[in-house]
Parts: C-alpha cells; structure tokens; sequence
C-alpha cells in the first residue's frame, strides 16, 4: 500500500523572496519584464494573423527567459536555505529542500 503522497513545506522564514539579494531581485524582475514583453508580442501577432515563423520565435523566448529565473530562483534558495542548513550539521534536512526544490522545478503537468 502506498504512504500517501508528503505536500511540500512551503513558507520557511529562511527562504522568503525578501531574503534575496537586491541584485537577484532586480535581476529577476528584468527577466520577467522580458517575459511580459514577450507574451505581449505573442498576443499581437496572433490578433495580427501574422506567420506562424515570427509567431513561434516569442515562446521560444518566453521559454528560455523563464528559465533563467528557475535558474536565478535555484541559486537563491541553494545559498539562502540549503546551504545555510547543511552548514548547520542538518544534511538530510539540506538534502531534502534542494531535492523538493528539484521536484517543484521540474514537475510536469
């Protein structure tokens, strides 16, 4: 019989968006001003009736921008939760919030 499934710990105080660093922050926010850019261009080249070519160039953006904010957020908890924890002597603890990071990062719907 399976044990049923664990939800993810969510809200510790260590790994707030208020504890990254304003240069991740702003970062960050630069990414997702290019994400909105982008699915802004989207939405105007469908109501265009535009070629399918310029069309499928801003997802592929959005994608690869997306990304790099997965990609800034990971860092960001790595060094604001993960290693702090393991420096405390609590490697399984550490472990398994990089391990639930992971699995939230890369959940497929």
């Amino acid at each position: 019989m399976k044990s049923p499934k664990k939800s993810p710990v969510v809200g510790r105080p260590e790994s707030t968006a208020a504890n990254l660093p304003a240069e991740v922050r702003a970062a960050l926010d630069t990414r997702l001003a290019r994400i909105e850019g982008h699915v802004s261009a989207i939405r105007r080249i469908l109501a265009s009736s535009a070629d399918c070519d310029s069309l499928l160039v801003q997802p592929s953006a959005v994608r690869s921008a997306l990304n790099g904010v997965l990609v800034g957020l990971m860092e960001a908890h790595v060094e604001s939760s993960v290693v702090p924890c393991a420096r405390s002597g609590k490697n399984g603890e550490a472990v398994g919030r990089f391990r639930q990071a992971l699995e939230t990062v890369l959940k497929r719907s």
